[in-house]
Parts: structure tokens; sequence; C-alpha cells
């Protein structure tokens, strides 16, 4: 069942590309709070001083403290190079997740074309980090800890690590497909307000624990990759 999209009135998108509209739509929104964001952060002394009221920029302050504090549970403290990174996963995740939330949208996370270009990014991205900690030495990990059992380790590795850009796209988007149908299927049964806003805050909840998912996992394997130990 296609359900209408408001993406769908834009010349050559069509239901086709409707996530591809819908994540661009949630990008230009992130660049344009972004950009409220630092203006709102001012300059000098200003820009360190925690916000003493809600707003834009103590939204983003909460989101960075609380991706800080995960990454120095699972990296340590050289996780602290990598916030930015893991703050743009998450908060792209999450934008998109809750595009899903919007009456005539569905979010880019329920396409797989979008979840795996995903899971891709990041599989590109803890490769590189790799191998610019420990340069050509992070190679060796594929090989494994004894050299006789090198080509067997490295079939297995190879096959591991293609595994985890795949397992991150198919994860994200066969929960975001199944919460965004149940949504749609009781708000289709049940036109009342009451009953919908409980299957609402139930989106609104899956929305932001699979984004921290996503990113959890993105810096399990960061970790892995930058780790000394190879």
């Amino acid at each position: 069942m296609v359900h209408f999209n408001w993406t769908q009135l834009i010349p050559e998108v069509g239901h086709e590309y409707g996530h591809v509209a819908t994540a661009a739509i949630a990008s230009v929104g992130l660049i344009g709070v972004g950009l409220i964001g630092r203006v709102a952060l001012g300059s000098g002394e200003a820009a360190i001083t925690p916000a003493k009221s809600f707003g834009i920029r103590a939204i983003f302050e909460g989101i960075i403290e609380f991706i800080a504090s995960i990454s120095d549970m699972v990296i340590g403290e050289d996780g602290r190079a990598y916030v930015p990174f893991f703050a743009t996963i998450f908060s792209f995740v999450l934008a998109n997740n809750l595009m899903g939330l919007l009456p005539g949208f569905t979010p880019a996370t329920d396409n797989v074309n979008t979840t795996l270009a995903l899971g891709l990014f990041v599989f590109v991205c803890y490769n590189f980090f790799g191998l610019r900690a420990n340069g050509v030495g992070y190679l060796k990990h594929f090989l494994g800890p004894i050299m006789a059992l090198a080509p067997l380790m490295l079939v297995l590795e190879i096959i591991s690590h293609i595994a985890r850009p795949l397992s991150l796209g198919l994860r994200l988007y066969g929960n975001m497909m199944g919460d965004h149908t149940v949504l749609g299927l009781f708000l289709d049964l049940v036109p009342y307000y009451a009953v919908p806003i409980i299957f609402y805050g139930l989106g609104l909840f899956v929305c932001i624990m699979q984004a921290f998912v996503f990113t959890m996992l993105s810096m399990i394997y960061v970790s892995m990759a930058i780790a000394h130990d190879h």
C-alpha cells in the first residue's frame, strides 16, 4: 500500500525518489538549525558558557554532551576527536526518523537505499580512521594473530567487515519500516486523538532509540579500527 507523500508533488520526484527528497529536506533543516545555533552561540566567553535557558543551543549542547559521554565509555579519551562525526550521524538519522512522524511524510530511513548508504558511509569512515591511526599496520588485523591461519582469517575478516554495513543498514531499515507501518495502520483504524497520541509517543521512542543504536554501533566499529593492539 502506497501512502500519499508531500514530496511526490515535487517535479521529477514521485514515489520512487521520495526518500531522496525527504533526506534532502532533513539535511537542509539540520544545516539551517545548525546555522541558527552557531549564531546563538556567539563568540568569546559567551561561546563556552552553557546555555541558561531551553532553546536550539541547549538542544545541541545536550546532544553533544550525550554523544561525548557515550564516546568516552566506548572509545576512551581518543574518542573525543570523533565526537563531531558521531554527533552528525546521530542528528542525521534522528532527523530523518522524525520526519516519519509528520503527517504526509515518509522517513528516508524507511527506504533500504538510504540506510545501506549510511551503513556504507560508516564502513568507509571507520576504515579510514583505522588507517589514519595505525598506518599500514591496520591491515595486519585482517590476518589474525597467527600467520599460519592468515589465509583463513583474511577470508573471515573480509566477510565480517562486509556484513557490518549490511547489518547497520538493514537493522535501521527494518525497524523504521515496521514502526512507520504500525503507526500508519493504527492511525487509519482509529481516527481519534487519544489512541494515536500513544502510538506517536511509541514512534518517538523508536526514532530516538534507532538513532542511538546506529550511532553506538558506529562508535564500536571506530573503536575497534583505531585500537593500537592490532
